[in-house]
Parts: structure tokens; C-alpha cells; sequence
């Protein structure tokens, strides 16, 4: 399986400029008014007159760019457009027009269909069911109509009157700035008071337990199944991941961080804190590299070695410790390269963890949706492979004193698979464990957090916690009474399944 190129990986930064919602608005809002220009032959305004229009609206676009107004939030925003047409009383309407339907050939043709095609193989007939995932959509991305039209409609309504020749005038700019005080406070008002969801910060550093004087195990594996719903996992026929949760530790209120981004998750994981410390925000990392140790840190000061087998957005966090796969290939085998990259990691490096990230079941509900069959194929499809690759190690040798978890960074909403700003069906993601120091039959119904992964990998393989590591240790599923003569015969799993 390739490795993903530099290309790819300059590639996949490029492109989360116009995937991610924040920096999407600015890019969009200009590059629409810059093609309405040049279509506009013979009738094209003074450059002066336009950069001055754009002047104006750089104000509104810092406001946009601090706030999200995620979920029902977004509603709120078509109150400040009612202002602006109840104060100015202006509409340039194929201006308006020109930007919806480029809007929504941007994202139901170009990106869910034609990239969709090009990158993992979808039918040149996605746009037949990608319109309906825009429109539902409550993700953090510019795939999120509800919260893109509203915001760009006013911004380009604002900068085509700024043009005019009347333009902004004193009284017009006096106005203009009591209009943005406006939105502003509104703005700080709404999330002071209705932003409310995002899951509590644990607000010490990982103090529970006593990392071992000796290791509790030889090999943590950690399979990560990206962007699996709880529910939709639930619904699935899964025998051999539900064989490890019903015969392991399950974690039924594992939740995710905020925003549940990919990089966001897998930083929060994998160094036990959240993205106010780490600092990765967004999947769009303006600055590479984590501000604080990882979990790959600690193993280094012991002498372990630590793998992450990952997509080319993961480098842009955690850097050399990531073993990067492409993901430009067709979605049906995406995860069989990455298993089979997995197998040959283990056989040349044998690292003391390794951690998988399969995008199989991610890729699918962005690109088809999680309420529909395909999804639910892709995780039974996961099942298989995380079944496979168990068995693979346990013949080579490789589960002799061991702990194997399996979760999701995070779950998928309704729309184009959303995930961000934990709508329904991304807060709670499926976690457990199994091997010889996890406790059998166990159900955790405490809520519990993916920041405590980290901590929990440092515990059990018996290095320091990573300097900033908030999440407790998942100590109740720890058995105390691990008998060092066990064998592996003792967690081989019945060849039934």
C-alpha cells in the first residue's frame, strides 16, 4: 500500500481551506464576488469602488471566523440579513442567485460527486443523494448549508452595496459599525447563554493511579474505526467486535472531545488533553505540531516504540510518529491496504503499540450518508478485517501479554456523515477493551472521556504520562489479579465467529 506522498499531504491542507467552514466563508465570499465581476462584461465596477466594498465586510468576516454557531445556533443568523434588509433595503438578486447555485454545485458536484469519484470511487450519480446530505447537514464543515447561506448571502449583500456608487458613505459607515456592534454582541449573547454543550474539561492532570514499577503488558493495540455511530454499530452484525466487548471491558458512555474533528480526537487521545492545550483546533492546523507530549513522547523516554498508522491529515499533529496511507484510493479497499500495512508495520518494527485508524467506515458516511445501507456495510466490513488482523497476531506470536481496544474518535450525524459540533449520533462512540489485564464482562455506564486513552496506554505498558494528560486511567477495567503464567490460549477467540 502506498504511503501517502508530499504531495498528498500538501494536497490535503489545500483542501481543508475550502472543507473546513471557518476559513470556506472568506474564500468562498470572495472568490464568488471576483467571478460575478468578470462575468459582468462590459459593466464591471471601478477595482477601487470593489476594494473598498470589501473593506467593509472584513469586520464581519473576523466575527464569522471567532464564532461558530453550530446546530440550532445557526438559526440565529438569518436574524442579522432581516436587519440588513430592514436598514438598507438593498438586494442585488443575481448576485444572490449566482452564489447559491455556485454554492451548491461547489458542494453537491464538485466535491460529492467529482472528488468523491476521483479520490475513493463513488458513482458519477452521487449528486442524487449528496443534495439531500448538504441540505440536512450540522457539521462544522462548508458542506453545511444552514449555516454557509445565511452567512455569505449577507456578507456579499454588504460588500455589493459598499460598491455601489453611492457606497459608504459617513453616515452610511456610521451606520455600518453600529450594524457590527450589533451582530457582535448578539453573537457573544448567544453563546454565553445557549452554547452549552460541549463536554466538561477534567480540570487536573492525569493523578488517579500510580503509573506500575513494571508494565501490566507487552503490546497495547489500539483499532480505531473512524467515524463509527454508536447506534449504527449497535444495528450492525459485528460478531467478532462484539465477541470483545461482551467478553471485555465496554464503556458505554465513552465521549468524544469538542470540536469532534479528526485531528481534533486523535490529538485529545493520544496526549490526554484538549485542543485549548494541545492545540489543534480544527482539522485545518494553521501551526504544525502538538504544543504538548504525546503518548509516542513517553514511550520514547522508556525505551518503547509507538506506531500510529494513519491518514496524511495525522502528520500534520503528531509529525514522523505517524506511518501515513494514502487516501486516494477506491473506498471497497481502502482498509484491506490498511490492514495489510498494518501486518507489515508489525512483522519489520514490532512496536509496543500500535495504533490503526481504518477511514472505510468514515469515508462512506461522508460521501453517502450514515442513515443508509452502505454505512452499515462498511462497519460489518471492519468487523472482518479487525478479525483477521487479531488472529494474524495471535499466530505470529504477538498477543502474549496484550491489551486490544477498539473505538471511534468520534460518532457521524445525519447529512453528509457530519461531525464537529456533536449533533446527535457524534458525542458517544463505541470504546472497549480485551486481554489478559482487562476484566471479562465488565459494562462501565459511568461517562468517561477519549482523553483518558492516553493516560491508560502509558499505565499499561509502564511509561510516564505525557505532561498533560487530564484523563484519568481506565482503572476499573484493570484487572488486578493478572496471573503472569496465563496463556494465550486463554483469549483465543472461538472459531465460530
Amino acid at each position: 500500500m502506498k504511503k501517502a506522498s508530499k504531495f498528498e499531504k500538501v494536497a490535503a491542507r489545500c483542501w481543508n481551506l475550502l472543507n473546513e467552514g471557518k476559513p470556506f466563508t472568506p474564500i468562498f465570499t470572495v472568490g464568488t464576488m471576483i467571478l460575478y465581476i468578470i462575468f459582468r462584461i462590459g459593466e464591471a465596477p471601478n477595482p477601487v469602488d470593489v476594494f473598498a466594498g470589501f473593506l467593509g465586510i472584513v469586520p464581519l468576516l473576523i466575527i464569522y471566523y471567532l464564532f461558530d454557531f453550530p446546530l440550532f445556533l445557526r438559526n440565529y443568523l438569518w436574524i442579522p440579513y432581516i436587519a440588513y434588509l430592514m436598514i438598507w433595503n438593498q438586494v442585488n438578486l443575481g448576485l444572490l442567485l449566482f452564489a447559491i447555485g455556485l454554492y451548491f454545485f461547489f458542494t453537491v458536484f464538485f466535491w460529492g460527486t467529482f472528488y468523491y469519484h476521483l479520490r475513493i470511487g463513488t458513482s458519477w450519480l452521487n449528486f442524487t443523494r449528496f443534495w439531500k446530505l448538504v441540505l440536512k447537514n450540522s457539521d462544522s464543515t462548508s458542506g453545511n448549508a444552514q449555516e454557509q447561506l445565511p452567512k455569505f448571502l449577507l456578507l456579499l449583500s454588504l460588500w455589493n452595496f459598499g460598491t455601489a456608487s453611492t457606497g459608504w458613505t459617513g453616515k452610511e459607515l456610521s451606520m455600518l459599525a453600529i450594524f457590527y456592534a450589533g451582530i457582535l454582541l448578539f453573537a457573544w449573547i448567544l453563546h454565553k447563554n445557549l452554547f452549552d454543550w460541549k463536554p466538561k474539561v477534567i480540570p487536573t492532570y492525569t493523578d488517579n493511579v500510580d503509573v506500575p514499577g513494571n508494565a501490566v503488558n507487552e503490546k497495547v493495540i489500539v483499532m480505531v474505526i473512524d467515524g463509527m455511530r454508536k447506534e449504527r454499530f449497535e444495528e450492525a452484525h459485528t460478531p467478532f467486535l462484539d465477541y470483545l466487548r461482551k467478553n471485555g471491558t465496554e464503556y458505554t458512555r465513552m465521549e468524544t472531545v469538542y470540536p469532534a474533528r479528526t485531528v481534533v480526537c486523535f490529538s485529545s487521545m493520544f496526549t490526554g488533553t484538549y485542543p485549548f492545550e494541545h492545540g489543534i483546533k480544527s482539522n485545518m492546523v494553521w501551526k504544525l505540531g502538538l504544543k504538548v507530549e504525546s503518548i509516542f513522547d513517553s514511550l520514547r523516554k522508556i525505551g518503547k516504540k509507538g506506531s500510529l498508522l494513519g491518514i496524511a491529515h495525522l502528520v500534520d499533529s503528531f509529525g514522523s510518529d505517524v506511518e501515513t496511507v494514502t487516501a486516494v484510493m477506491h473506498n471497497d479497499v481502502a482498509d484491506r491496504n490498511i490492514i495489510e500495512r498494518a501486518k507489515k508495520i508489525m512483522d519489520e518494527q514490532d512496536p509496543d503499540l500500535q495504533i490503526v485508524q481504518l477511514i472505510g467506515t468514515d469515508q462512506t458516511g461522508h460521501s453517502r450518508g450514515v442513515l443508509y445501507d452502505d454505512y452499515i456495510e462498511k462497519i460489518q466490513e471492519a468487523d472482518a478485517l479487525v478479525k483477521e488482523y487479531f488472529e494474524w497476531l495471535q499466530e505470529k506470536g504477538k498477543l502474549e501479554n496484550y491489551t486490544f481496544v477498539v473505538c471511534a474518535d468520534h460518532g457521524q450525524a445525519d447529512g453528509i456523515g457530519g461531525h464537529g459540533h456533536l449533533d446527535e449520533g457524534e458525542r458517544y462512540v463505541p470504546f472497549f477493551m480485551y486481554g489478559h489485564s482487562i476484566k471479562k464482562g465488565r459494562r462501565v455506564e459511568e461517562k468517561h472521556s477519549l482523553v483518558s486513552l492516553a493516560s491508560t496506554i502509558s499505565y499499561l505498558l509502564g511509561a510516564p504520562y505525557p505532561d498533560h494528560a487530564r484523563g484519568p486511567v481506565l482503572i476499573d477495567a484493570i484487572r488486578k489479579d493478572v496471573e503472569l503464567n496465563e496463556t494465550e490460549e486463554n483469549y483465543r477467540i472461538p472459531s465460530s465467529l
